[in-house]
């Protein structure tokens, strides 16, 4: 029972951290100031992990590969640890390390898939309590390029937008094929 507590406390924490690093790319790939409350938030607490690979690792374009680094790494470091919290024996070392970074690649996947399907409830939930809160402004701008193929499809229909529907029936849908292609990459720790 104290390991599945401990296993649950390190991905909360692993988890916060890798949000915040993705909330930093989006931010840098939208072009969202970072001069507001949260984008200032968002710098202070990734900074320690961004900083150190920012001297080696090059942006590509509008993507900063060293921010994306340290959040595949962390989730990569928590495959491990929960690993060896499982109490099962690890497999060959070059196995473990290919197990251990597809599995934080997949993670990192999915908590991006996750803040997307977060960040568009939460744009739906403002729209029609406070459309002019200061939160819309990015909100918007995160979730307009994933939108608008849908808004082509879909138009509003009386006004009401159904696009963030469609979007996160879509969103559900990949979740649940990456859980299940994941799923086949964890017998490479234990090989």
């Amino acid at each position: 029972m104290l390991i599945e507590i401990l296993a649950m406390i390190l991905k909360a924490v692993f988890g916060f951290f890798t949000m915040l690093l993705l909330v930093r790319v989006a931010m840098r790939f939208m072009r969202i100031s970072f001069i507001t409350q949260l984008g200032q938030f968002v710098l202070t607490t990734t900074n320690w992990a961004v900083l150190p690979f920012q001297r080696i690792v090059p942006s590509v374009g509008k993507l900063e590969l060293s921010v994306l680094l340290p959040a595949w790494l962390l989730q990569a470091l928590l495959a491990l640890i929960l690993a060896l919290l499982s109490g099962h024996r690890l497999g060959q070392p070059v196995s473990v390390l290919l197990g251990i970074l597809s599995i934080g690649g997949f993670e990192l996947l999915r908590s991006a898939l996750y803040l997307l399907l977060g960040v568009v409830i939460l744009g739906a939930v403002i729209s029609w309590v406070n459309p002019y809160s200061p939160f819309a402004g990015p909100i918007n701008a995160l979730t307009r390029p994933f939108l608008t193929p849908f808004r082509r499809i879909l138009p509003p229909i009386s006004g009401v937008d159904l696009s963030p529907i469609l979007l996160l029936l879509l969103l559900q849908i990949l979740l649940y094929v990456l859980s299940r292609v994941q799923g086949g990459f964890s017998y490479l720790l234990f090989v």
